[in-house]
């Protein structure tokens, strides 16, 4: 793959592997989570507004946790995937990814989620991605994103030290956890303004700034940092 002409910076990153994020980093589900996320709050009179700010890059349960009470969340959350899982028909890859990941041998990548591993292989199969042999969902961690659980296993699942990887994110609560599990963290500015990615160890518009060579124990990585 290669890179456009351009003007900005070029860094190069050598890896072990890459751990990517899936909604807003490898398919753009964003009208599909606002959709029902709207639908669910409306069924129980909440604002969508107030969820919407905090959900990005969560686990469900962990955004209801923040408005309703214990006893009302295993439903809640049963509810909201079932939603989820009936709304794809406009989920698509976002931009390079298809190919991106086409030139990945499968021992070289995994996807983190905060989404569960049911929807989230639905997400893919909507988008025409392939799904990796690790994929981490939220039904596979006992803490979510921001907390590197997901990340953390991923990497053990792979066979490599976290220190190692390169974690690919949309999101502030993917990017701590990818910081908070030893990696380094490439954002993409894809669902979020790039305002609030800086925490970031490098920072790409999308997925086309990003060019692979495969190296006899890893990954070279080619970037067209925004900053």
């Amino acid at each position: 793959m290669k890179l456009p002409n351009s003007d900005a910076e070029t860094t190069h990153v050598e890896v072990a592997a890459l751990l990517f994020d899936i909604d807003g980093t490898l398919v753009d589900s964003t009208p599909a989570v606002e959709r029902t996320w709207r639908a669910w709050a409306a069924r129980r009179g909440l604002d969508a507004e107030a969820i919407l700010a905090v959900c990005h890059g969560r686990r469900s349960e962990d955004t209801i946790a923040d408005f309703l009470p214990v006893a009302e969340r295993p439903n809640a959350v049963a509810e909201l995937e079932g939603l989820e899982f009936e709304d794809v028909a406009d989920v698509v890859a976002l931009p390079a990814t298809k190919d991106l990941l086409a030139g990945l041998p499968s021992d070289r990548w995994a996807a983190v989620t905060s989404g569960s591993r049911r929807l989230m292989r639905k997400r893919l199969a909507a988008a025409g991605l392939p799904v990796p042999d690790v994929l981490v969902g939220a039904d596979d961690v006992t803490v979510g994103k921001p907390a590197p659980e997901g990340y953390l296993a991923a990497a053990a699942a792979l066979g490599v030290d976290p220190a190692e990887c390169l974690v690919v994110e949309d999101a502030p609560a993917g990017i701590a956890a990818g910081q908070a599990a030893g990696a380094r963290v490439l954002a993409v500015a894809t669902s979020h303004d790039a305002s609030v990615l800086t925490q970031a160890d490098m920072l790409v518009t999308d997925l086309r700034d990003v060019a692979l060579i495969m190296m006899e124990r890893g990954l070279r990585i080619s970037l067209r940092t925004a900053v």
